[in-house]
């Protein structure tokens, strides 16, 4: 499956587009490479996010098409969140 189109499935990024953007931004790695959104995404992979104030670690448990949004976190394990403080000056 596609990275942007996973993103969106999982509800990690809500709106594909918006998935779509961040993967070409460069702020997305699979397995710790940088990955563009249409990059393939299969069970067993790590995604690394970076959005801005906050680092996401995930593991991919399993890849569906279609999934309800109950169901979603069930695609994707955190391994680790990590919360960037601001400085200031």
């Amino acid at each position: 499956m596609r990275l942007d189109k996973f993103l969106k499935v999982s509800r990690i990024i809500k709106r594909r587009t918006l998935a779509k953007e961040v993967c070409d931004g460069g702020r997305i790695q699979i397995n710790g490479r940088p990955a563009k959104a249409s990059s393939e995404v299969k069970a067993g992979d790590i995604l690394e996010l970076d959005f801005g104030q906050r680092r996401l670690r995930v593991r991919v448990v399993e890849i569906k098409e279609n999934v309800p949004a109950a169901l979603a976190g069930q695609l994707y394990e955190i391994l680790e969140e990590i919360k960037v403080r601001e400085t200031t000056f």
